[in-house]
């Protein structure tokens, strides 16, 4: 089992993101404060657990958790300020929205902008470290694929019911045939020049 807690006796909450790495749609993230005495086996890294344990975690993880919530930025918003500010961001909206205010905030990576008046560690795997970064990134990622399963459906071309927006061999391809969408994130490199040529 993961770490129930970075420090006894304070109130910490989690935080990921999910959607870095995406050609398209909205970088999410969450925050999650669990119980002191929280447990589960089986929760872990999101990118550990298939989308049926992830669904079912995010149903448990809502119902016992003292706060949790999910903020996000759109990939207008990412090419303007990009990536890295985007998932920052999305996680002080995510921060914000808590109903009991933290009083020290968990990082998954490496760096972070400060939120105001709360400290806060960063820690690398973190969400296979600790039990609220963990329930964040399940929070995180689940929130996301809904959102690019719903976009699948305006796009069908692209199937992001599977690649959830990744850049698989699928979606690069339809890229090159059908063109960018309104979710792209055009700030990124999305139709490989070697795939031209061909």
């Amino acid at each position: 089992m993961l770490k129930q807690f970075y420090k006894k006796g304070q109130i910490e909450a989690g935080c990921d993101e999910a959607g870095r790495g995406c050609l398209a749609g909205p970088v999410f993230a969450a925050a999650v404060i669990l119980p002191q005495n929280y447990k589960n086996d089986i929760l872990n890294d999101s990118k550990q657990l298939n989308s049926k344990i992830r669904n079912n975690l995010r149903f448990e993880i809502e119902k016992n958790a003292i706060a949790w919530a999910v903020g996000f930025c759109d990939n207008y918003e990412i090419d303007k300020i990009n990536i890295l500010n985007a998932s920052f961001l999305a996680m002080h909206r995510a921060i914000e929205k808590l109903i009991t205010k933290p009083e020290f905030l968990l990082i998954d990576g490496n760096r972070f902008k400060d939120f105001p008046e709360i400290k806060h560690k960063c820690i690398v795997k973190g969400d296979a470290t600790y039990l609220s970064i963990a329930a964040a990134s399940i929070l995180a990622k689940t929130y996301r694929d809904e959102f690019m399963i719903k976009a699948h459906e305006e796009f069908p071309n692209y199937a992001w019911n599977k690649n959830m927006g990744y850049p698989t061999k699928q979606h690069k391809k339809a890229l090159l045939d059908f063109g960018i969408t309104k979710y792209h994130r055009k700030t990124y490199n999305l139709i490989d020049k070697q795939l031209k040529l061909f």
